[in-house]
This record gives C-alpha cells, sequence and structure tokens, in this order.
C-alpha cells in the first residue's frame, strides 16, 4: 500500500495517508506565536482544518488527539477553544498533557489522526 506526504520536508511531513487513515504531526501556532493560549489553539486547529481537507477529510473523521501544552494550568483556556471547534457526537479520543515544547512562546501542539472516506 502506498503512502502519500503532504508537504514532505527534510525532517517531517505535515501529514502522511496511509490506507484509509491520515497521520498528522504535530501542529504548533504560526500567527498566533506567543500570544495567549486561547489564540494559539485557534490557530493550530485552523492549520488542521486545512490539513485534513488537503488529505480529503475533516474534523467530523478525527479518530485520536493529542494535545501538549507547556502549562496545564491553561487547559480550561485550550478547552474552551477545542469544545467550540469539535463537532457534538463526533469527538475523538484524547489525551493532553504538560510537556516542554519546542521553542519559547510555543505553548499548545496538537497532532490528530483521522479516518479518509
Amino acid at each position: 500500500m502506498a503512502l502519500k506526504r503532504i508537504e514532505p520536508g527534510k525532517r517531517m511531513s505535515s501529514a502522511v495517508i496511509h490506507g484509509n487513515k491520515v497521520y498528522l504531526a504535530g501542529f504548533t501556532p504560526d500567527k498566533a506565536l506567543g500570544r495567549s493560549v486561547a489564540e494559539q489553539t485557534k490557530d493550530v486547529l485552523t492549520q488542521i482544518d486545512a490539513t485534513l481537507k488537503e488529505a480529503g477529510t475533516d474534523k467530523t473523521k478525527v479518530i485520536k488527539a493529542n494535545i501538549w501544552l507547556t502549562d496545564i494550568t491553561t487547559f480550561a483556556e485550550m478547552n474552551s477553544v477545542w469544545d467550540a471547534w469539535v463537532v457534538p457526537g463526533q469527538t475523538p479520543a484524547r489525551a493532553t498533557v504538560e510537556a516542554a515544547l519546542a521553542a519559547p512562546g510555543i505553548d499548545v501542539e496538537i497532532m490528530v489522526e483521522a479516518a479518509l472516506d
């Protein structure tokens, strides 16, 4: 079964399609770098939406999500954005943990896996 890579780079691809699933890389803020966790979460979810669309799917097909926060006390702030983004009844399995992230100003990273139609 062939792999299809979306935005392959030297170190990683934005996503990899294999069979009937798409595996996204961990997305971090782009335009909202250094801003509030809510703004960073919106930025990351916008990037995820675009990548899922490019792969041929959408957030209603997300199977699993992993979320990393630099400060777990921002959990409610992140969830306020997440809860507005997910579709009721279509929520994925999810884990959220506190972790040091790649660079200062990155306070949220989200990685998802989704089914393809």
